[in-house]
């Protein structure tokens, strides 16, 4: 097997990671008005390069700020895209987990004036972790990628005066996730992800029906999606590598969708212009390893075969054995490692102990040592 010095590595993770105790007091504290922005940021601070450690003690060559800065993987950045609002709306989602059921509540968006990009999005965020990351790692970006813009509310979030035609819609969104890209790329970053929810929801009939509902055209969704990602990753500068993570929902270990990739496998990893896929494989929701026939030579992808949604460790065997399963279907020089999902996609963070995040971490580290080395 061929070592990689690029991104992904063998061994990667998705990238958002449980919040400490002493940064959600910090936060709680913050919201109530004890302490101010520069107190948290220091906490924040703190943390981060903790956590940076602690994914090079753990074996791994890439590294994320946890996402620690962040309340939601996604809405931090969405709000922050010029014409684009929060609204008083509440878009209710319903999860599922090995327990029950569960709803979750966020605010809606609403498009009200042209997009565009004002100031870069995390770019202080991402200037201290390549700063705080020791020689030997690459500092990983996560952000949400263009489609979820559209996929929390669809034709009906974007003002018709603002958009009488929605082509100019996506047009906009793709110009300024692309001056996106280019600023942190300019910052120095060389590994960006661009995380989504709607490759995966598009795959559940049920996900398929709901948008059907609101008006739009849930069977060729996908397609549009991954033009609108490939403009935006038009001409991307040099040296960056560009990855996707695709989940089906991760909300205190809960999900929203199920399915396979059958639905969008062939025209997504033959068109999506990114380097490797992110793909949830830690059970029998994630369907099964057929669709990745259609990778096409060169694209990577990064099997998710560890669960963040609960502490119980994987062994190592079994997930040799599911990395095996995998290669009927695609080169083992192909395959990376990593989890299914990030461990906090939210603030309030998967059922699982720092202690078993760190476990998994590691063992995803050995196991790719030993089957790639």
């Amino acid at each position: 097997m061929t070592l990689r010095d690029t991104p992904p590595f063998r061994a990667d993770h998705v990238g958002s990671l449980l919040r400490p105790r002493r940064l959600l007091e910090a936060r709680e504290r913050r919201a109530v008005g004890e302490i101010d922005a520069g107190a948290l940021k220091a906490v924040e601070d703190d943390a981060i390069r903790e956590v940076v450690r602690m994914q090079r003690d753990v074996g791994l060559r890439t590294a994320t700020d946890g996402e620690f800065r962040r309340t939601s993987w996604h809405m931090d950045f969405i709000y922050r895209l010029g014409g684009v609002r929060p609204t008083d709306e509440k878009i209710q989602v319903h999860f599922r987990n090995a327990g029950g059921e569960l709803d979750f509540e966020s605010a809606a968006l609403a498009i009200d004036a042209p997009v565009r990009l004002t100031d870069t999005i995390f770019g202080d965020d991402f200037t201290f972790l390549r700063e705080t990351v020791d020689a030997g790692q690459t500092a990983k970006l996560t952000i949400p990628s263009p489609s979820m813009v559209h996929y929390r509310g669809g034709r009906a979030a974007i003002d018709p005066a603002v958009y009488p035609d929605e082509e100019q819609f996506w047009t906009d969104l793709s110009a300024a996730y692309k001056e996106q890209v280019k600023r942190v790329a300019d910052l120095g970053c060389r590994y960006l992800q661009l995380d989504d929810t709607s490759f995966a929801y598009l795959n559940d009939p049920e996900q398929r029906k709901l948008l059907t509902q609101r008006g739009d055209d849930a069977e060729h969704q996908h397609l549009r999606y991954i033009r609108q990602i490939n403009a935006a990753l038009e001409g991307r500068p040099a040296g960056l590598a560009v990855t996707t993570h695709m989940c089906r929902g991760n909300f205190r270990s809960s999900w929203a969708a199920e399915g396979g990739y059958d639905f969008v496998a062939e025209a997504l990893f033959s068109e999506l212009a990114v380097d490797g896929f992110f793909l949830e494989y830690d059970d029998e929701r994630s369907g099964t390893f057929a669709p990745l026939r259609f990778v096409p030579p060169g694209k990577m992808v990064v099997l998710g075969l560890v669960t963040t949604k609960r502490g119980e460790l994987e062994s190592k065997d079994t997930l040799k054995r599911r990395i095996d399963e995998a290669t009927r279907y695609i080169p083992l020089d192909q395959l990376c490692l990593s989890p299914q999902c990030g461990f906090s996609s939210t603030v309030e963070g998967n059922s699982l102990s720092y202690e078993e995040e760190v476990a998994k971490l590691r063992l995803i580290a050995e196991t790719a040592d030993e089957v790639w080395g």
